[in-house]
């Protein structure tokens, strides 16, 4: 009987130790009180890259700050990797009641906050995208088709055999394309080279095969864009907005002034205040 015992517990809690260790597909940090806002960074990027943004904006606003699995230090999770993360905000949201909820979005993190926007009973009132596609792939990829995009391929594997000095190097082409500030730049490599190296190679690709363009036309909620014109200039940006964001019915669309990819770092000070003014006439 004790040996019976002893068993039952020792299954118990090992049982219990790998249900709590299991890494979760986001990591959120929450402070302020007020509405919700909910902010979801760019691939790679971890949440402190809102922090000057929420330093102002919790004085009067509850401010939920997410991490995603496999970037920040966060432990990585299985694949399909994106599903996972666009199923668990979708959770958090409801399982937190977070009532007319405004999401800002970062490059992956702007497509993630579409993706919630276009949901069946959504409880989002209003997304902030900034410099974010529905269909990535389609502007990137010719002949564009999601199902012929796999974790198998030959520029994945290529990535996956990258050694340090190899992935350093393309991480340094990446973030100078991606802010025309110096510190910035830093920043950014430095979230490419600690990212888990599978979710940076096949989250890559999950977000590529994700297309939100058709859904666009499920969005009746105030929706604000906010793009880069660098470094393809304002025309070119402008016609690819307004080509993928086509089913869209409205949305307020910004470009801002002398910034790449990373807007809320090459323009912090502009950045802060456009944000204060779309929230203050919601």
């Amino acid at each position: 009987m004790k040996t019976i015992a002893l068993l039952i517990l020792s299954t118990f809690f090992s049982w219990t130790f790998t249900t709590e260790q299991a890494p979760k597909p986001i990591h959120v940090e929450v402070s302020g009180n007020g509405n919700p806002i909910i902010f979801i960074p760019g691939f790679t990027v971890p949440g402190e890259v809102w922090n000057p943004v929420v330093k102002e904006l919790e004085k009067t606003y509850e401010c939920h700050v997410v991490t995603l699995a496999g970037f920040g230090g966060k432990a990585p999770i299985g694949f399909p990797w994106l599903p996972k993360v666009n199923d668990a905000l979708q959770n958090y949201i409801s399982k937190n009641n977070l009532e007319n909820a405004t999401i800002i979005g970062h490059s992956l993190g702007g497509t993630i906050a579409t993706w919630l926007a276009c949901r069946e009973n959504s409880k989002v009132s209003n997304i902030i995208i900034v410099d974010a596609l529905p269909a990535a792939g389609a502007l990137m990829i010719p002949d564009f088709n999601p199902d012929n995009l796999a974790y198998d391929s030959p520029y994945n594997n290529q990535q996956l055999a990258m050694d340090d000095a190899q992935f350093e190097q393309m991480a340094t082409m990446m973030s100078q394309g991606m802010s025309m500030n110096k510190e910035a730049q830093e920043d950014i490599k430095k979230w490419i080279m600690t990212s888990d190296r599978k979710t940076y190679v096949y989250g890559y690709t999950d977000y590529l095969k994700l297309d939100l363009r058709e859904d666009l036309k499920n969005i009746n909620i105030p929706t604000t864009i906010i793009a880069a014109p660098q470094p393809f200039g304002k025309e070119v940006v402008t016609k690819n907005y307004q080509d993928q964001y086509a089913n869209l019915k409205d949305y307020n669309f910004i470009l801002a002034e002398d910034a790449a990819h990373f807007v809320m770092l090459d323009q912090p000070e502009w950045f802060l205040r456009t944000i204060k003014t779309i929230l203050s006439n919601q």
